[in-house]
């Protein structure tokens, strides 16, 4: 018999839903974290938006994990008391030949799920926002910021209330298959082998390392994961914007936009800066052009009123020059070994999509559940 039914690797935020998921199932789960608290990566190190899904394939998973996510999270945040504000988005047109941008984003967002969109002509988004300057806009209604440490303080609460349990500075070294799942060794300073039934990698930049310390997990099914980092900048000074606002978006990217936290502070970015290793200092430097992509939607920015804020990393499995990589979500019958799930690729809009993926995870782990569900 397993020591525990099921263990998840990494307390981020798909981490900890995950485990949630698993316990809420009835099982026995234990999460192995390396660091001394939940959440302390790429799921605090973002934007803490909750995205609409406008953006993504149609038919991709990052679409449709997406909506139902972005669903089930105002839910969540609801009833669970985690501060949260559906403040809306704006995508804005600044030259006339960008509105065609706008009305292919709005074709994809209605076909991913977004029943809400709006487009809106200069003047009406000038209204919303008088110190905007755009010649047209996409308004996304069901767009928000969320406190996302109170988001996974509240999965960590849910996850220890149904039995679960988190096992702090106690890093995964390698698993192997036995005779009930797996033997998963930790290190820490305390080592130990322990047995589950099922195991979640959810370890995020760290996904395709756990993988391979995997045994009999074919290395060919493990992509390799690559590090975006992304830089946000902050504004001295409150905005006067009640709506987050992002530039039309561009064969590069989404542009350099404008997010804000529960507490009115605005930040702009992420910008996209490929490294190769895991290094969170921002470079003041690179603040340069920031000024002038605002200006095009914010003309009034104060000279000198951005500041180097913080950053984070996106653990990308595409490469700079690669069209960009959907989520994988790789059960048993990606890569042959009952009991195990392997997340790669998990980066925005993973915190709105993290209850979404966690209900597939458990749906792949546990097919007799989703049946009866959908019974």
């Amino acid at each position: 018999m397993a020591d525990v039914d099921a263990i998840v690797i990494g307390a981020g935020v798909v981490g900890l839903a995950c485990a949630r998921e698993l316990a809420l199932a009835g099982q026995s789960v234990l999460v192995l974290e390396a660091d001394s608290a939940i959440g302390t990566g790429t799921s605090s190190r973002n934007s803490e938006v909750i995205h609409a899904g406008l953006y993504y394939p149609v038919g991709s998973l990052k679409a449709k994990l997406c909506v139902e996510g972005r669903n089930r999270l105002y839910d969540y945040c609801a009833t669970h008391g985690v501060q949260h504000r559906r403040c809306g988005k704006l995508i804005v047109a600044t030259e006339a030949d960008e509105i065609p941008r706008l009305e292919d984003l709005m074709r994809k967002g209605e076909a991913n799920g977004c029943t809400d969109l709006r487009l809106l002509s200069g003047d009406e988004a000038m209204a919303l926002e008088p110190a905007l300057s755009c010649v047209a806009a996409l308004l996304s209604p069901s767009t928000g910021i969320i406190d996302s440490h109170g988001y996974m303080l509240a999965l960590r609460g849910d996850l220890e209330e149904a039995g679960g349990a988190i096992a702090f500075r106690a890093p995964m070294i390698a698993a192997r298959p036995g005779e009930d799942g797996f033997i998963v060794s930790t290190g820490g300073a305390d080592p130990l082998d322990i047995t589950c039934s099922l195991l979640v990698n959810a370890g995020g930049l760290h996904a395709s390392a756990v993988a391979v310390s995997i045994g009999a997990l074919p290395l060919e099914a493990i992509p390799q994961t690559r590090y975006a980092k992304g830089n946000y900048f902050m504004l001295s000074g409150r905005a006067p914007f009640s709506h987050l606002i992002y530039p039309a978006p561009h064969a590069h990217g989404l542009g350099v936009h404008l997010t804000m936290d529960l507490g009115g502070q605005a930040r702009f970015g992420p910008d996209v800066e490929w490294v190769e290793n895991i290094a969170y200092a921002v470079d003041p430097g690179r603040v340069a052009g920031f000024g002038d992509a605002i200006r095009r939607y914010w003309p009034g920015m104060p000279e000198d009123s951005l500041i180097p804020g913080y950053s984070g990393i996106r653990p990308k499995i595409c490469g700079p020059d690669d069209p960009a990589a959907d989520f994988r979500i790789d059960g048993p019958g990606m890569h042959g070994l009952a009991g195990l799930v392997n997340l790669f690729g998990i980066e925005s809009p993973g915190l709105t999509a993290s209850l979404a993926i966690a209900r597939e995870v458990v749906d792949q782990l546990l097919p007799d559940r989703r049946a009866t569900l959908s019974a």
